[in-house]
């Protein structure tokens, strides 16, 4: 299977569209039937989870706690290779020392003239439910992306919903995980259903003020419908990439690092955009022997993948590439050109930016600090990677004392005269005057 090659500027408008929407048309198929699936978890609870479970896991929970157990994060423990728990200790390292720098202080205070002082607390959010993906794959790389920056933050509670094993088991390596981080509240429940627990609580799994994660496009659904009720974070749907290659760049390794996103399932998106014709060829005939040689069922998500959200795409300019970029606004994006520090300059929508040949998107998505959780669906314009910031509010602190209330005593009477708010007005103007 070898990915189409399009002219951009040839596409009629309908195509683009198509790439640049990518599966958020998907998502808005499904909302109906996951506004159902919401409403019975409101009413049914635990019943609706077990049922749901049995539904489309094909998993029975019934007698099973739907709490993980502390025996279960031992025993996941005691079967974990010491390779893959060195491996996670190592990025976990990495993943708290750059989020460690995103901590604010806790209190921030300037005079902002004589008397007059203001600043903002900065307060950690109470509690935080994270969703980890599993129907694909595992990912307790996705648990602790999430996890970290919430305990780096100072949550009080932090649990996880993860879809169940064939045996209802969670993942060993995400049980793992989650020690490293600190958390013990681990749910074997996933999909809409869990995100529906989450918001409105069930006799299992108490309710949180925040939830944040990755999922598939019904996942993605459920937490559009429930913004609002819970704070519902970042927009984070089906896996998507794209490269901006010169005529610099290297199509084995572009072909490599084409399918790492593709391969997350049938409705991620991989797209090249570059400026070379040859690169472009040479890529698409690396990315069809690449695809021969995957087992199942990777062979299958990236076949589909090709044959729907991605493509390469031949460009006049760089210029004309980075503003492709900027339209689409990618959730992972690499700089593969001749000087990818000036092309830099050029990006203003990408979740993640990385640069040269020597970082592929794997190497972000597990063990470089910075963190692989990241807006989807075009909504890099407004939307920041997984940060402490996500789990931290702030509230305005103001203090004045009697040289800065006599300052701006005139222009506050001022302003409220003018609005014709009467009692703004009084609270300064009869403050010193005893009836």
């Amino acid at each position: 299977m070898k990915p189409e090659i399009f002219v951009w500027n040839d596409l009629q408008q309908k195509k683009k569209d198509f790439f640049l929407k990518r599966s958020e048309s998907d998502i808005s198929e499904v909302m109906d039937s996951v506004s159902a699936i919401i409403n019975t978890v409101k009413e049914k609870g635990d019943k609706a989870l077990l049922d749901y479970t049995l539904k489309f896991d094909n998993i029975n929970l019934t007698g099973k706690d739907i709490k993980v157990s502390k025996e279960e994060f031992e025993t996941a423990e005691n079967n974990l290779s010491k390779e893959v728990k060195e491996a996670l200790k190592y990025a976990i390292d990495n993943i708290r020392k750059f989020h460690k720098t995103q901590k604010p202080s806790s209190m921030k205070f300037d005079e902002l003239r004589p008397g007059l002082f203001a600043g903002e607390k900065a307060i950690p959010i109470e509690s935080a439910g994270l969703y980890v993906p599993r129907g694909r794959g595992s990912f307790p790389s996705m648990l602790y992306m999430l996890a970290v920056p919430a305990a780096v933050a100072g949550v009080e509670r932090i649990c996880v919903i993860t879809p169940p094993g064939e045996n209802g088991e969670v993942d060993p390596g995400c049980l793992y995980a989650a020690k490293l981080c600190g958390i013990e509240e681990v749910y074997r429940v996933g999909g809409a259903h869990g995100i529906a627990a989450l918001a409105y609580g069930t006799e299992s799994i108490p309710s949180v003020d925040k939830i944040t994660g990755p999922g598939s496009m019904y996942v993605s659904a459920a937490k559009r419908i429930l913004n609002g009720t819970v704070d519902v974070g970042l927009p984070a749907g089906p896996s998507e990439s794209m490269i901006l290659a010169d005529d610099n760049a290297d199509p084995w390794k572009l072909a490599l690092d084409l399918l790492v996103e593709a391969e997350h399932g049938s409705d991620s998106s991989a797209v090249l955009v570059t400026t070379s014709s040859e690169v472009a060829s040479k890529t698409a005939d690396y990315i069809e022997k690449l695809i021969d040689n995957l087992s199942e069922p990777r062979k299958t998500f990236v076949k589909d993948v090709f044959n729907g959200y991605g493509a390469i795409f031949l460009v006049d300019d760089i210029e004309k590439g980075a503003e492709l970029v900027n339209a689409f606004a990618p959730e992972h994006l690499q700089l593969k050109t001749k000087e990818p520090f000036s092309t830099l300059s050029l990006i203003k929508n990408a979740g993640e930016i990385l640069l040269g040949e020597n970082i592929p998107f794997s190497a972000a998505n597990y063990v470089t600090g910075v963190n692989a959780v990241l807006p989807t669906g075009g909504n890099a314009k407004t939307y920041s990677a997984v940060s402490v910031r996500d789990f931290i509010k702030y509230s305005s602190v103001v203090y004045v004392d009697k040289n800065g209330y006599e300052d701006f005593k005139k222009h506050v009477i001022t302003l409220a005269d003018y609005e014709g708010f009467e009692t703004h007005g009084n609270a300064l103007k009869l403050r010193d005057k005893v009836n």
